[in-house]
């Protein structure tokens, strides 16, 4: 049998790598990369939700080789077996996205600058690039089959004809091709894996054509418009992209997920869904600038008067895990009374994850049907007759902090106005940021934060402090979440 290399890395196969060979999590592979990419100069830039490298590429290759020799002299054995003219399938125009896939740069690096883990995950993305021009891995497989007692066992054995690109990699299992297909995996996680658990919470980002466009809209500025004709070009957008860009999509998710953690039944209906057709450029740059990321996440949380299940654009600390899933990838955040917080993270955009997702789903399907129906686990994790039919609480009782921007006049007094609205309702300021009026104009921004809050509270402020005179324009409102405990 022969196997061709692995792609180039994308920023999530290479945080799984890392996780899986280094330990790392996916906030440090990703400080690591962009520390390589921006102090190092020693790979490409690594926000990229593709492995797939431009064909215009393929006349640096002798550049990239050579400066890879020169940052590492230790390499010349290998150098010399490498066929620089191959020309693999990571070579693919078609399959480039909005960013190609992590490699190394034309220039040398210097190895002493680097620390150990910024070293090793160099060597990772190096190593995937240079598989390119290396073998196939050839192996003859072998497999018995076995009848015993009228049980049916199997061996397989494995033996190596050609090592090939393998000799470069530290961990060949990750590309082993006698594993079963790897599952679903948030779905049978939420329904078996925490059985020992009470779920307290859950938040996702479950929609990978708005994730692509909040990613591209804050890495590049550009508004919303523009980011979507480019996810509609690449793919990740249908031709018409409703369903996903206004929040309908991970409702039905969220959905399905508040069912499987707190045995209730679905109820669509009665999720509040918002999209993120009106989030502005701008709101996503104040975010960044108080420390926050902008994503729409969907969420349900369990009360004791009832169950939260809403999805709306949210800010998130930058330094959260989810803040980080960038691109087409999706993640869901999970909290347990037992194991606290665990995270399940993949992509969740494109051709071939969505057909992964959906054989998935079948063999699954196959799975709980042809299994013994008095023993087999439900599909909701809950046997019907012990679902609770829980009240589903409109959004106005939902609580957490806010993020508020006004338009206003230049005047004196026009803050104190504000705060002591916001101190009327029983409502704190966490943050603050006051602009200047621009050249020329008689108006400026009023950026806050507020403490945790019941959003019928803020709601009512918000109301009155449009009421003002001084205040131009309707208050854009974002719900904040912190994501702990």
């Amino acid at each position: 049998m022969r196997e061709g290399p692995p792609l180039p890395f994308d920023l999530g196969t290479l945080q799984e790598v890392c996780s899986k060979q280094l330990g790392l999590d996916v906030q440090e592979t990703l400080d690591i990369a962009q520390a390589l990419y921006e102090t190092h100069k020693a790979t490409t830039y690594p926000r990229s939700d593709s492995g797939y490298l431009p064909e215009s590429m393929l006349v640096e290759v002798p550049a990239v080789l050579d400066a890879v020799l020169a940052t590492d002299p230790t390499l010349r054995p290998l150098m010399e077996r490498l066929d620089r003219a191959q020309r693999s399938r990571a070579w693919n125009d078609g399959k480039v996205t909005a960013h190609h896939g992590i490699i190394p740069t034309l220039e040398p690096a210097k190895l002493s600058a680097m620390n150990e883990k910024e070293l090793a995950v160099y060597r990772l993305i190096r190593a995937h690039y240079l598989a390119q021009f290396l073998p196939h891995h050839e192996f003859d497989r072998t497999v018995a089959q076995l009848a015993c007692g009228g049980q049916q066992l199997q061996a397989i054995g494995k033996q190596v004809v050609v090592s090939g690109w393998r000799q470069v990699l530290a961990e060949p299992k990750a590309q082993d091709t006698d594993s079963e297909p790897q599952r679903s995996q948030v779905l049978p996680a939420l329904r078996e894996g925490l059985t020992a658990n009470r779920i307290e919470w859950l938040a996702g980002i479950i929609n990978g054509t708005t994730n692509f466009i909040l990613s591209e809209m804050r890495d590049k500025g550009l508004p919303f418009d523009v980011v979507l004709k480019e996810a509609q070009a690449l793919g990740y957008a249908e031709a018409d992209p409703t369903f996903d860009i206004e929040g309908n999509d991970a409702a039905h998710k969220a959905t399905i997920m508040a069912s499987i953690a707190f045995g209730v039944p679905m109820q669509y209906e009665r999720a509040h869904i918002e999209g993120i057709t009106k989030l502005q450029a701008t709101d996503i740059a104040y975010a960044e600038q108080l420390g926050y990321r902008i994503k729409l996440l969907g969420i349900a949380r369990m009360r004791e008067d009832g169950v939260e299940l809403r999805v709306h654009p949210t800010l998130i600390p930058a330094s959260c895990l989810l803040a980080n899933v960038e691109g087409a990838m999706n993640a869901v955040l999970v909290q347990c009374d037992a194991v606290g917080p665990t995270l399940y993270y993949g992509k969740g955009a494109g051709d071939e994850p969505t057909a992964s997702a959906v054989i998935a789903d079948l063999v699954d399907v196959t799975r709980m049907h042809t299994a013994d129906p008095e023993h087999r686990v439900p599909h909701l994790a809950f046997q019907p007759d012990q679902l609770v039919d829980l009240k589903v609480l409109p959004v106005s009782e939902s609580r957490g902090g806010y993020y508020m921007r006004m338009r206003v006049d230049d005047k004196p007094g026009v803050l104190a106005d504000i705060t002591r609205i916001l101190a009327d309702n029983g409502i704190s300021i966490d943050a603050l940021i006051q602009k200047a009026p621009r050249d020329g104009e008689s108006q400026a921004d009023i950026i806050l934060l507020t403490h945790e809050t019941v959003e019928k509270y803020a709601d009512a402020a918000i109301a009155k402090i449009e009421a003002l005179p001084v205040v131009s324009a309707p208050v854009t409102r974002l719900r904040i979440e912190q994501l702990d405990s």
